[in-house]
């Protein structure tokens, strides 16, 4: 199995108000929520004594001002996962926002026992195509070797009969993963490595754009919805539209910056690094590894994507983790032919499927 325990899958909603559903997400996974919270070196040894200093303080207040303002629904859900797992607002912002907030962080204050970005960072790998026989987005979600069984789906209802699938880490919006909703649209998403003077300080964070993409109608709103948000820092989004049959990778950076890749018969792997927007960024040498590997990888069926996704040839930069520092949590794989999502906990070459849902149903059943 991709972590200890099997997924554990939450269907909340229709919900009075948004804090509701997200304090009884909180108040469901309490115990997941300050797990991580407890154990996770990066809040308790980075983001939380610089949150405790005043230089910090400008950074947070225009972060969570906003964010608010942006989106006053996700930060009442927030307020609402706070309260519900009983855990300080403060900890799920930090955790929420720590990609907008790292880069801020004076190295000086950085001891050398205490993991850097390299160490957290996720690295996640995809592969798309859109070809005659076949039209797949298949996901590993990588992240840090803490987070094994610290991360749940969400299936959520809404009062307008919108539903959304999304996989969620504890403490975190649903979903800086991957998710779904009933009206065929489907994203997966990878980070990417912009370097510092590209960042900019108090912009949109990424956990409120990708929950903002829970509710998008189409591909055509997702990138509405994108390219709307003054981000703070970049990102790689593929985005999926099942009644249509269309793929399309987008990577942004701050300063509205965009750039959209049509995906087609030829298959598209992207790790963390930018592929075709021009932006600065930090040379990842893991993700230069799996890409150069994946390249070389047949990919002409459903099976050999999934090998491709197991592969685990590479010691030091497998596209398939086990640790001891980054994990492959799980791969999802969305089949627009077969209109399903499923999630595989474990070598996704083996296909042990945990989870499969139908995309063709309006409260996307589990199957």
């Amino acid at each position: 199995m991709g972590g200890t325990t099997m997924l554990e899958l939450f269907e909340v909603g229709p919900c009075k108000d948004a804090y509701q559903m997200g304090f009884l997400i909180g108040q469901r996974f309490t115990n997941q929520i300050r797990s991580r919270l407890a154990n996770d070196l990066i809040l308790q040894n980075q983001l939380l004594p610089f949150a405790q200093s005043k230089q910090s303080q400008p950074l947070i207040q225009s972060l969570s001002s906003n964010n608010q303002k942006r989106f006053p629904r996700y930060w009442d859900e927030l307020v609402g996962l706070a309260e519900g797992s009983g855990v300080a607002a403060l900890d799920i912002i930090l955790i929420n926002f720590r990609k907008e907030i790292l880069p801020f962080i004076p190295k000086t204050e950085l001891s050398n026992d205490v993991p850097t970005m390299d160490d957290i960072s996720a690295d996640c790998s995809s592969v798309l195509v859109v070809s005659d026989s076949m039209a797949i987005a298949a996901h590993n979600e990588d992240a840090n070797i803490a987070l094994l069984d610290h991360t749940y789906l969400i299936k959520g209802t809404l009062s307008n009969g919108l539903s959304f699938l999304a996989y969620t880490y504890a403490g975190e919006l649903p979903s800086c993963a991957f998710g779904v909703n009933n009206l065929g649209l489907a994203f997966t998403l990878n980070s990417v490595p912009p370097s510092e003077n590209e960042i900019e300080a108090g912009g949109i964070g990424r956990n409120f754009i990708s929950r903002d993409l829970l509710e998008a109608t189409s591909i055509e709103d997702a990138l509405s919805k994108i390219c709307s948000s003054e981000v703070s820092v970049g990102h790689s989004y593929n985005l999926i539209e099942t009644r249509t049959r269309r793929i399309v990778n987008v990577e942004t950076a701050s300063r509205n910056r965009v750039s959209i890749y049509e995906i087609g018969k030829t298959p598209f792997f992207h790790a963390n690094m930018y592929l075709h927007l021009q932006v600065p960024q930090l040379q990842d040498e893991n993700s230069i590894s799996r890409q150069t590997k994946a390249a070389v990888l047949p990919k002409t069926t459903k099976e050999e994507i999934l090998a491709v996704l197991g592969d685990s040839e590479d010691p030091k930069y497998p596209i398939y983790m086990t640790g001891p520092t980054l994990y492959t949590l799980c791969t999802a794989v969305i089949d627009i032919d077969r209109q399903t999502l499923s999630i595989i906990q474990g070598n996704p070459h083996k296909n042990e499927v945990s989870h499969i849902f139908d995309l063709s149903s309006r409260d996307l059943k589990l199957l």
